[in-house]
């Protein structure tokens, strides 16, 4: 997938804690470790889902890009997530496994399962590990016995909570300082925690729990935060390069993370990428609204590359608008580069020998123009007018000239390099019209002599109902004078 010789050294992004647009250096030369806070598997993913894999697939596919090689860990939540995000009420599996008559982990396969298969129909790439939270309460158990050990945890009660007031730097991700931050607000006040503030490392499994395992403060399960802890460095290592998640995952759930790991004496992750959130109808998604989307209810209506093209199509800082206008918007977008493609792809067939070299030039410029987006913070709506430019430049071209074969591959590569490889468009599209190329071209070119025989007969009623027909399915026919030509 790389087309650089060596890793790019001039990618720049933006990193959350420094609340500023920096240079990327890898702990390891040539190597990107990241970690991507997955889904907790409880139920059918939705589209704040599908925002987040897009946009920091598109990130790994650019550092590939760009010569890195990478080792990308997204986990997966299936025990210690609790309802409303507290530190009361029941584990998100374990009330879908009583909802649904289930034991947990066949809701937690199941949810899996079918994230996997969204997953797969928008074109994501699978992540290198996808370690799932009870595969790993050992490492979590020893994570929170070294917070306790430095006098960051304390047990009470048969559940194990961090003291917030023991780590100054609480607060530094989100610039939430710790005095300021409300009581009760995110979690109920409990008695048996220090301050209201304090977040479960260990939760006592009460009678009936069904997710439940030994522990040295007896029989309990994980909180939220600790796995995500323990997962990337145990993956990725210490120091690490990237870690990344939706927005709303800033507080607490990330704070939370840099302060288990850090106060444990671990070095942490390096830099911090959040994407930001969708809307839908001017309006932020969520269930009490009434706007809550599935993913598989999008893909029911639209393309899976239409969706895909929606969200490459506003930066991943941005807020991203799902409406019947921005898709009607999307679908045309999408169409107009696929039927580039397609026509650079139907041409070859016939391309005469060489090139030329002032529109070979010119294909170098958006090729330039969209690797200098990306390397900016992966701005893909700049990439994206990129290869908007690229298809204009190989469509005014197609329209008034035959275009050397040579010249020809190289828009293709482009196409599939850039838009193909990097943003992940033209998954199975480009590849299935390709195969048809030669069924579609033959029937057309029977259709045109069909044409050109009604028109030498004088048949001109004939002739225009069978352009007419052609057009109403998106073919235009030119008459040039080497001959009829046809496009999509």
């Amino acid at each position: 997938m790389s087309t650089h010789a060596q890793p790019d050294p001039n990618i720049i992004l933006y990193d959350t804690m420094q609340r500023q647009k920096v240079p990327f250096v890898p702990t390891t030369p040539g190597h990107v470790g990241m970690y991507l806070c997955g889904p907790t598997v409880y139920s059918d993913a939705h589209l704040g889902h599908a925002r987040k894999e897009v946009a920091f697939d598109v990130i790994r596919r650019a550092f590939m890009h760009f010569g890195y090689a990478v080792r990308y860990v997204a986990n997966i939540t299936d025990v210690g997530h609790l309802q409303d995000d507290s530190d009361d009420g029941e584990d998100k599996i374990a009330k879908r496994a009583a909802l649904e008559r289930l034991e947990p982990m066949e809701v937690a396969d199941k949810y899996f399962w079918s994230f996997m298969d969204d997953m797969a129909a928008l074109n994501i790439l699978r992540p290198s590990i996808n370690p799932r939270a009870t595969g790993h309460i050992t490492e979590q158990i020893a994570l929170i016995e070294e917070l306790i050990e430095r006098g960051h945890a304390y047990e009470s009660a048969g559940s194990v909570y961090f003291d917030v007031r023991s780590w100054p730097d609480y607060g530094k991700l989100s610039g939430r300082k710790l005095d300021d931050q409300d009581v009760g607000t995110r979690e109920a006040v409990r008695g048996d925690k220090r301050d209201a503030r304090d977040f479960a490392l260990w939760k006592n499994a009460e009678g009936g729990h069904l997710m439940r395992w030994p522990s040295p403060w007896g029989i309990g399960f994980p909180g939220w935060h600790i796995e995500c802890s323990a997962m990337s460095l145990k993956y990725l290592g210490e120091g690490f390069d990237i870690h990344g998640g939706g927005l709303d995952l800033e507080f607490p759930h990330h704070e939370a993370e840099i302060a288990q790991a850090e106060a444990a004496g671990h070095a942490f992750a390096r830099y911090w990428m959040h994407n930001n959130m969708l809307t839908i109808g001017g309006e932020k998604m969520s269930k009490s609204k009434g706007n809550f989307t599935t993913i598989a209810d999008v893909l029911s209506r639209h393309d899976p590359m239409v969706v895909r093209f929606l969200l490459v199509s506003s930066h991943y800082r941005s807020i991203t608008e799902f409406s019947d206008v921005a898709f009607e918007s999307a679908k045309n977008g999408y169409r107009r580069l696929s039927e580039s493609l397609y026509e650079i792809e139907r041409r070859l067939g016939d391309a005469p020998d060489g090139g030329d070299a002032a529109l070979d030039r010119k294909i170098e410029t958006h090729v330039q123009a969209f690797e200098a987006a990306m390397r900016d913070d992966f701005n893909t709506p700049k990439a994206v007018a990129a290869l908007f430019g690229l298809s204009g430049e190989m469509n005014s071209a197609l329209a008034t000239e035959k275009v050397g074969r040579a010249t020809l591959e190289r828009a293709r590569d482009a196409f599939h390099t850039l838009g193909g490889d990097v943003l992940g468009l033209f998954a199975g599209g480009s590849a299935a019209q390709e195969d048809n190329s030669e069924v579609v071209g033959t029937l057309m070119q029977l259709v045109l002599k069909a044409r050109q025989n009604y028109r030498l007969n004088k048949q001109y009623a004939e002739s225009d109902e069978l352009r007419d027909t052609l057009a109403q399915v998106g073919v235009t026919v030119e008459d040039t004078k080497d001959g009829p030509r046809w496009r999509r």
